[in-house]
């Protein structure tokens, strides 16, 4: 008789979902004036919405791709937006999606940190300090 209204009152105060990204990793370049990459896991909320963009105060330019085997030939296309459905997870890693850095501040070196601007369809924009692997690192 009272699991009714204590199963409605539990149900209220559940927290929807919220849309962030984490396991985020820089992996730079060994080779000055070649691109760095950019891994990271997009965790959807409770509506769908699209990545439009992925930036960074530290890189003079940064691009959202897609690595895919055409036919036996791997081959990389930039992306302008990538759909992240309610409730699930979009992974950004090696051999699919994944950003590439340009022209990193010469600062930023193994073991430091790399703002990355994450900006959404619905106008959410979040900021995650990244940290910066040597390519070919392990990354945490």
């Amino acid at each position: 008789m009272f699991l009714l209204p204590l199963l409605a009152i539990t149900a209220s105060c559940q927290k929807a979902p919220e849309l962030y990204v984490d396991n985020a990793s820089v992996q730079l370049s060994p080779v000055a004036g070649n691109p760095s990459a950019a891994y990271f896991t997009v965790h959807g909320s409770d509506e769908a919405t699209d990545l439009i963009q992925v930036s960074s105060p530290m890189a003079i330019r940064v691009e959202m791709h897609e690595s895919r085997n055409d036919n036996g030939v791997m081959r990389m296309n930039t992306v302008t937006a990538v759909p992240v459905p309610a409730g699930s997870k979009v992974e950004f890693a090696p051999g699919g999606l994944h950003v590439m850095l340009w022209n990193i501040n010469p600062a930023i070196t193994p073991g430091k940190t790399l703002p990355l601007v994450f900006a959404f369809g619905n106008g959410t924009r979040i900021q995650v300090d990244t940290p910066v692997h040597a390519m070919g690192a392990a990354a945490h």
